[in-house]
């Protein structure tokens, strides 16, 4: 299960880290790489589902 999600987050991170880098969006573009390491640095699906989705959101809770 956690090789699942960290392949869904990691995906989802590439497109913000591309959306990011195209639009010249900081926040955006930290936040992909957030997803495509954060997987690998965490095991517990509870905690990989809950820190995913907080990087997912951080880019619409943020605005600089």
């Amino acid at each position: 299960m956690d090789l699942i999600l960290g392949l869904i987050f990691g995906t989802i991170g590439s497109a913000y880290f591309v959306y990011g880098r195209k639009q010249q969006h900081a926040i955006a573009l930290l936040a992909g790489v957030g997803l495509m390491v954060y997987p690998m640095l965490v095991s517990k699906e509870v905690w990989l589902i809950l820190g995913g989705l907080a990087f997912m959101a951080l880019p619409f809770l943020v605005s600089i």
